[in-house]
């Protein structure tokens, strides 16, 4: 049974994303910190999948997140090609199977800066057969490593790889969805709970204030007060509030049965609408620059949905359709014409009372006759019958920055 809570938090970071990436507002990566929400999410069905299908479960979640990265690279590298931004080298095969950030050239840089998020969910993927157990042994020393690689490597100064980066700031989050599948949240009790989320959120506060960056508190741009906040806050959505009772939409539906979709286009798409500002000197800033573009922006996202959104039916082995979550009635057969008549109906009549059995007379039993015992010759047998069978015996019946979500990776 789907968890609509979770299919809840998924369609609202989804939307909060795309939001962001049009405003730019950095308050949206405190209210609402998207990124580390959906990689928490996506460890707990991570879990789920791995105790019901073992090591396959990578192959299940490779097969779902691939097809639909293959088609935007397609486009986007044969556009690369052609145009001459870029040449052929073995590095565009990363798009294939990104375990490192692909290269981009041209218009698509900016349009495809948002792939990273990929990058660190198919690492994550890799190593969740073999980190699951070691978090099961070892729940709390596994949940903490990630935290503390993130402290070290921030008080060091210390540059590291693009996946590292993306690893310990958001294998953390990845970390407390395991957590959440196991029941380990709930089992450490509201109040207790609530007091971890303070300790986190209080050290985040005073480190993105005492450490901003050039876009202010943009969160995005501050990794160790955006790893610690994201992890209370995960703590507050998963552990804290009681799941509330969600009701089936189709707004549900769509949102989460095409979240990859959304994710992978709307990128572009802001792109292009806002280098179409520029070109034509519409507004960009205020009320009105920012209601028109989020008009625009959601319109030709849903353009794209409905263009590859059913790239996602066909990997998860579901019929495509333009849009899911439309019911389908069952239809159900007529009675052929005249049946009525075929046979009249039978009138109801009372049923006739049945009178009393008389009561039946024990009968006395009678002594046995003596048996008579009569003498004749017997003939010994010492096996079947030729062809005849001995008897059988009876038989007893489951866009901004590196490691971050910005359009851009600063």
């Amino acid at each position: 049974m789907r968890n609509r809570y979770l299919d809840l938090l998924r369609a609202v970071a989804t939307v909060r994303v795309v939001t962001y990436h049009v405003t730019g507002w950095t308050a949206f990566t405190i209210v609402f910190p998207a990124m580390s929400v959906m990689f928490a999410l996506a460890g707990s069905l991570m879990a789920a999948s791995v105790d019901r299908f073992g090591v396959w479960a990578v192959e299940r979640r490779l097969r779902r997140l691939l097809p639909s990265l293959w088609m935007i690279a397609l486009i986007a590298v044969t556009t690369m090609l052609v145009t001459g931004t870029s040449s052929w080298s073995a590095q565009l095969l990363l798009w294939g199977f990104p375990i490192d950030t692909p290269v981009a050239s041209g218009w698509w840089i900016q349009g495809l800066s948002h792939v990273w998020y990929l990058r660190d969910f198919l690492w994550m993927v890799l190593l969740s057969p073999i980190v699951l157990p070691v978090y099961r042994r070892f729940p709390v020393a596994t949940v903490l490593t990630p935290y503390v690689a993130l402290v070290i490597i921030t008080l060091a100064g210390v540059t590291v790889p693009a996946v590292v980066q993306g690893l310990v700031l958001y294998g953390g989050a990845w970390l407390l969805g395991f957590a959440h599948h196991d029941g380990h949240l709930e089992r450490i009790g509201r109040k207790r709970l609530l007091g971890i989320a303070a300790a986190l959120a209080v050290p985040a506060i005073l480190w993105t204030v005492t450490h901003p960056s050039p876009r202010g508190y943009d969160l995005n741009d501050i990794p160790l007060g955006n790893a610690l906040w994201s992890a209370a806050f995960i703590l507050i959505l998963l552990g804290w509030v009681r799941p509330p009772r969600v009701r089936e939409s189709r707004v549900l539906t769509v949102l989460n049965a095409r979240a990859l979709s959304i994710y992978l286009w709307h990128v572009p798409v802001v792109v292009a609408v806002t280098e179409f500002a520029v070109r034509h000197a519409l507004p960009l800033t205020g009320w009105v620059g920012v209601t028109w573009r989020l008009v625009v922006v959601f319109l030709l996202v849903g353009l794209m949905i409905a263009l590859f959104g059913w790239l996602e039916d066909v990997a998860a082995g579901r019929r495509p359709v333009l849009l899911p979550g439309r019911r389908v009635a069952m239809p159900v057969s007529p009675a052929p014409a005249g049946a009525a008549s075929v046979l009249p109906a039978t009138p109801v009549t009372r049923a006739t009372p049945v009178a009393r059995a008389t009561p039946v007379t024990p009968v006395t039993p009678v002594a046995p006759a003596t048996p008579v015992i009569a003498v004749a010759p017997v003939t010994l047998v010492s096996s079947p019958a030729a062809g005849a069978a001995p008897a059988a015996p009876v038989a007893a019946v489951p866009v901004p920055g590196a490691g971050t979500e910005a359009v851009s990776r600063r």
